[in-house]
């Protein structure tokens, strides 16, 4: 079957690593399920898997990508939960979660094997492309909104980095929980399709903001950390899920933290139930993610340009 897959690893030039053909046929092990991909969507993951980040190069080849949507054996529509173990189902009881591509093949395929447990119905109102856009960035925005920053409608959240799938996501979905979001970007156009989405403002990266917010949305790491603590109510929440800038800011901001008694949560990813419940919110609400571009599966080395370059805003989709 065709596939996007990473060959080898290398850390400074990732996409040296893609390959596009003909990968082996999934196995269909006891409590697994094959299903038949018909949408899949690129994360910043697979470019870290690209480059080593929670892919041993003793798993080479790997099949790239997390998020999917497609067809069981028996034509029904469903979506792919795409973090393996959390809950021992389909592995060892004893096995650490992991997310498809760290150790089990993933969707950028005409097939992809997961745990029968991982599937969920795929909600009639939303498209395939749509479906395949929520299980990674769409899952996570969800889970730190409303999950790790707990917070309610009216009340306020910044959301760093505009563009990003994660910080996209966000956005909309706080806009539609009656959230006042407010957003940055460097980008003049992308601040410009935040406020589209439902931000009541967005603003230059670092910007003093109208006031102070309960909780931020920080995907963005070192450029935007000092900004992120310094725009926080006294016992605010800073939900944090990857750091795209770099792990390591010039000022760890300890004073204010301790000062302010402001909460430092990290967040990954989300459970089955959170995914079934992000689903639901879609089909009734009307909120769908959104989509940069989509492209089928044999030009999956433009979208991997696209997301390095970070020339998107929003998912970008490729289809079987």
């Amino acid at each position: 079957m065709f596939a996007a897959y990473a060959s080898r690893i290398d850390r400074d030039q990732p996409l040296n690593g893609l390959e596009l053909g003909e990968r082996p046929e999934p196995e269909a092990r006891p409590g697994w399920t094959i299903i038949n991909v018909k949408a899949a969507s690129l994360n910043h993951h697979d470019l870290w898997s690209l480059r080593g980040v929670g892919l041993d190069e003793k798993l080479l080849p790997m099949i790239l990508g997390c998020d999917a949507a497609g067809t069981d054996a028996d034509g029904n529509e469903v979506v792919i939960h795409s973090v393996i173990g959390q809950s021992g189902h389909g592995v060892g009881p004893d096995e650490p979660r992991s997310i498809l591509t760290e150790r089990y093949q993933g969707t950028f395929a005409e097939r992809v094997a997961v745990p029968a447990w991982n599937v969920l119905p795929k909600p009639k109102e939303l498209s395939f492309a749509e479906a395949a856009c929520l299980p990674t960035a769409w899952l996570t925005a969800y889970r730190m909104l409303f999950t790790n920053a707990g917070v309610r409608p009216g009340q306020s959240v910044l959301v760093q980095g505009a563009g990003g799938g994660v910080a996209t996501a966000a956005i909309v979905l706080g806009a539609a929980a009656g959230l006042r979001v407010f957003a940055t970007s460097r980008d003049e156009n992308k601040r410009a399709r935040a406020v589209e989405l439902g931000a009541e403002a967005a603003f230059e990266a670092g910007a003093r903001l109208p006031h102070r917010v309960d909780a931020v949305i920080e995907t963005v790491g070192a450029a935007t950390w000092s900004h992120s603590v310094k725009s926080l109510k006294p016992g605010g929440t800073l939900v944090i899920s990857g750091a795209t800038s770099g792990p390591n800011p010039p000022a760890a901001e300890l004073t204010r933290i301790f000062f302010l008694e402001l909460k430092v949560v990290g967040s990954t990813m989300g459970t089955k139930e959170e995914l079934a419940d992000l689903l639901s919110f879609c089909a009734a609400t009307g909120v769908r993610p959104v989509i940069d571009s989509t492209l089928p599966l044999d030009r999956a080395r433009e979208g991997f340009e696209k997301m390095a370059g970070g020339e998107l805003f929003g998912k970008i989709v490729l289809t079987v």
